[in-house]
C-alpha cells in the first residue's frame, strides 16, 4: 500500500507540484504565497480531501481486497461509503487537494494542473478504467454506472438492485 501511495498520489500531489513550481520560477514557493485567508481556505479544501482519501482506500483494501493501483485492484466490487454518492471519491479527493495547494501557494499554474489532471482522469476513466470495470463486475457494475455519477455526487445514496432500503 506505501508504494501505491508514493506513486499515485505522490506523483499528483507532491511530485509534479514541486517542478511546477521550480520550472515557473516560484521555487521554492514564489513572491506571492498566499495570504492567511488563502491558507484557511486551503485547510478547509485539504482536510475533508485527505479524510475521504484515506477512508476509500480503506474501503478498497478492506472491502475491495485491493489497492487503488492499477496493478493491484479491488477484487471486489466497492459500493459502500462515499461510493455510495459518486463513482470516483478517491480522485475527487486528489482533485480537492491540489486545489488546496493552489490556492495556499496563490499558483495559477497549479491550479492548472488540477484542471489538467481532471481532465486526464476523465479520459482514462472513460476509456480504459469504465471498461475494465464493466469486464471485470459485469451487470452489478453497469447499473451502478447507470445511476451513479462519475464526479458530482448525488443527493440521495445508491442503493444497488435487491437491497433492502429502509
Amino acid at each position: 500500500m506505501t508504494k501505491t501511495v508514493l506513486i499515485l498520489p505522490g506523483t499528483a500531489l507532491i511530485y509534479i507540484p514541486i517542478l511546477i513550481q521550480w520550472f515557473s520560477e516560484r521555487w521554492p514557493f514564489g513572491a506571492s504565497v498566499g495570504t492567511r485567508l488563502h491558507w484557511a481556505v486551503a485547510v478547509m479544501l485539504a482536510v475533508p480531501a485527505l479524510v475521504l482519501a484515506a477512508y476509500t482506500m480503506k474501503l478498497f483494501v478492506h472491502e475491495g481486497h485491493g489497492t487503488p493501483a492499477p496493478w493491484d485492484p479491488p477484487q471486489r466490487f466497492v459500493v459502500s461509503g462515499p461510493y455510495r454518492f459518486v463513482r470516483n471519491p478517491m480522485l475527487s479527493s486528489v482533485i480537492l487537494m491540489i486545489l488546496a495547494e493552489a490556492v495556499a501557494l496563490n499558483s495559477p499554474l497549479l491550479l492548472s494542473w488540477a484542471l489538467v489532471f481532471f481532465l486526464l482522469n476523465t479520459v482514462y476513466f472513460i476509456f480504459v478504467e469504465e471498461p475494465g470495470l464493466e469486464r471485470r463486475f459485469g451487470k452489478e457494475y453497469l447499473q451502478y454506472k447507470a445511476a451513479v455519477p462519475r464526479w458530482v455526487p448525488m443527493l440521495r445514496p445508491y442503493e444497488p438492485p435487491g437491497t433492502n432500503s429502509s
